[in-house]
């Protein structure tokens, strides 16, 4: 549906010079509208939509370095941490440390800010990135796989019972 805007004070009927635009294009989808790329995907602790909101934070991350989902899923196992993933011993890191050290709050700041408070306080080891991603994925994907595992034997008790 294009519709045209006439613009100037040209001569003869109408005048102007006339640009088309397509006012359908303003007709966004609801969840597209208040999306800001520089923020991380929101996970809402839905279960069923673990894997989605997986697929989504690891696009997020890679887009904005590589490097950062590494640490999520190979930890800093050159880094002292405490249980609330502050490093022990931060002065006498070396330089290759200080700049592992910050990724690793990077990651783990985006991590945070992505989960509501509720499913913070779910993780029991909130020590590294890697623990606290860890800890998210045994929560919802266990609890697929569980549920898989109970639909199938309750579907083989079924069978055999006739």
């Amino acid at each position: 549906m294009y519709r045209e805007e006439a613009y100037g004070s040209g001569s003869g009927s109408g005048g102007g010079a006339t640009i088309p635009y397509d006012y359908s294009s303003n007709n966004t989808n609801k969840n597209d509208r208040n999306t800001n790329h520089n923020k991380p995907p929101m996970f809402n602790g839905d279960p069923e939509m673990f894997s989605w909101w997986k697929t989504k934070m690891y696009s997020h991350i890679m887009g904005m370095d590589d490097e950062l989902w590494d640490i999520l899923e190979d930890g800093v196992v050159d880094l002292k941490l405490d249980e609330e993933g502050v490093a022990l011993d931060r002065k006498a890191h070396t330089a290759e440390q200080k700049k592992l050290y910050k990724k690793h709050h990077t990651i783990r700041g985006i991590l945070v800010v992505a989960l509501p408070h509720k499913e913070y306080l779910k993780m029991s080891d909130k020590s590294t990135t890697k623990a606290m991603f860890t800890s998210l994925c045994s929560l919802y994907e266990g609890n697929k796989k569980f549920k898989r595992l109970r639909l199938q034997c309750l579907f083989i008790s079924m069978n055999c019972s006739e």
